[in-house]
């Protein structure tokens, strides 16, 4: 597969996950960059989105899934990087099954902050389930949380 195939369906991918899941145009999710050597995500802190009023904290729920919208963006970077014989079909039939089969979330410190960024690495890419290491720093570099997550890729 040339890099422009691999581009392209990343591309795609990115553009499924940050302008049509609607869970994720909830929260304000953005796809700041993504290609097979990563992924960032970013979402910015709003008053919907605090889960302790006294503390002003961001919800553990969407820590939790921002690190998971990380992580499968991750996994499938890793499944196009896989191959480079992949067509452009047997990705598209591919990300019809991409699924969170398990995931850990560690809370190190409290979600403070104006704007939180996830960052992912795979651990492995396999042929049907990666495993993936995802982060969540917020703008001043303080590490909030970390995952690791088993992701279904075909």
């Amino acid at each position: 597969m040339t890099s422009s195939i691999q581009d392209q369906a990343l591309k795609q991918v990115a553009d499924i996950f940050d302008k049509h899941v609607p869970f994720h145009n909830l929260l304000g999710l953005d796809i700041k960059h993504y290609d097979i050597n990563g992924v960032e995500v970013v979402i910015k802190m709003k008053p919907e989105l605090i889960g302790n009023i006294h503390q002003n904290i961001l919800h553990g729920g969407v820590t939790a899934t921002l690190l998971d919208v990380v992580g499968g963006l991750t996994a499938f970077a890793g499944l196009v990087a896989s191959r480079d014989d992949w067509t452009v079909e047997e990705l598209q039939q591919r990300l019809t099954t991409l699924g969170t089969i398990d995931m850990r979330v560690d809370f190190l410190r409290p979600g403070r902050g104006e704007i939180f960024t996830g960052t992912g690495t795979v651990i492995r890419a396999g042929n049907r389930v990666s495993v993936c290491k995802m982060e969540l720093h917020n703008e001043l570099g303080t590490h909030i949380a970390f995952g690791t997550g088993t992701y279904m890729v075909g």
